[in-house]
């Protein structure tokens, strides 16, 4: 970012990686807005609560979307997931210029958690938004661990976070986010 603040937009899910992303930016001195989408998680309820806390926590708004007629998605890999969050988001987008950002971070397998899936999603907004929209993401070279050593450091709270994909009472211990809290609680 440059030294005036831009217009961000964070796709909060309610997790820790969003929520970093809501402290990140707004460390860096960015008008930070905030947009949960439901688009039939089975934990969408929990996850809307948890962002509606870490808004309240930051004192930024949250707007809610939601989306009917998928089939519903309880975990793992949702194929074209983090591609409609960012479409989504531009949609939502009130300003011509800005970032519209996401916790997308190294170390998973999801095809649409890598540079390259940014550097496509980055040629998609420039052709719509004409390189005035950028996609955010500032934890794409960061581990999981990496992301909650930043959270600790900068006193994010993650206790406000919520990222069961089955939407149990976490660490849930059989779903793939779960088994990450388990093991970030541990050390």
């Amino acid at each position: 970012m440059n030294d005036a603040p831009q217009n961000v937009l964070v796709l909060l899910s309610g997790g820790i990686d969003s929520c970093a992303c809501v402290s990140y930016y707004i460390t860096k001195g960015a008008s930070v807005n905030a947009l949960f989408i439901n688009y039939g998680q089975t934990s969408a309820q929990r996850e809307a609560n948890a962002a509606l806390k870490i808004c309240e926590h930051y004192g930024i708004p949250l707007d809610k979307v939601t989306i009917s007629g998928f089939k519903s998605w309880s975990g793992g890999c949702i194929p074209g997931r983090n591609s409609f969050l960012l479409y989504t988001g531009m949609m939502s987008f009130r300003y011509t210029t800005g970032i519209i950002a996401l916790g997308i971070h190294a170390g998973t397998n999801y095809s649409d958690c890598s540079p390259e899936f940014v550097q496509i999603m980055q040629a998609s907004f420039d052709l719509y938004a004409d390189g005035c929209i950028y996609v955010g993401v500032p934890f794409i070279n960061f581990s999981k661990r990496d992301i909650w050593n930043y959270c600790k450091s900068e006193n994010v709270p993650i206790e406000f976070t919520y990222s069961c994909e089955l939407g149990r009472e976490q660490p849930c211990g059989n779903c793939l986010s779960c088994k990450d809290l388990k093991a970030l609680y541990a050390c």
